[in-house]
């Protein structure tokens, strides 16, 4: 049974390794810093997946005041189909909603069209932005 929980530092390797199987990881951000990072910032809004023991997805998710924001989204891929995603996305909802969140957003990469649908099957609504960064820290 599937169940959602805050994330435990024991489940470092299984979410690493999930993100990576799913496609998250990027040379440039160090999974393992973004969980030591999140730790120290809202860790009760990273949450897991799990069946029995195994974790099976992820989300990360943040406040700052004005909107909230969702991350590493993740299920795992043999999982996907089954809800995991979307209970990922109500329990992050929740959360922020419980803050005082009155918006949620997220980012995309482009060319990723089925995540475009499942968020769309959500209810959430495209924009048309460009986002832009700039490193702080180098990982």
């Amino acid at each position: 049974m599937t169940r959602i929980r805050p994330f435990a530092i024991g489940d470092t390797e299984a979410v690493v390794s999930l993100w990576q199987d799913a496609g998250l990881t990027r040379s440039w951000n160090n999974p393992y810093l973004d969980i030591q990072r999140k730790l120290t910032v809202q860790p009760e809004l990273f949450m897991v997946a799990v069946d029995g023991d195994e974790v099976i997805g992820s989300v990360m998710a943040g406040y700052d005041g004005h909107r909230g924001w969702l991350y590493y989204l993740a299920a795992a891929p043999h999982r996907r189909g089954g809800g995991i995603g979307r209970a990922l996305v109500d329990a992050a909802e929740e959360a922020l909603t419980a803050m005082g969140c009155p918006k949620v957003q997220l980012m995309v990469r482009p060319g990723n069209d089925d995540v475009l649908g499942f968020y769309d099957a959500l209810g959430y609504e495209r924009f048309d932005i460009g986002a832009t960064g700039k490193r702080l820290i180098a990982d």
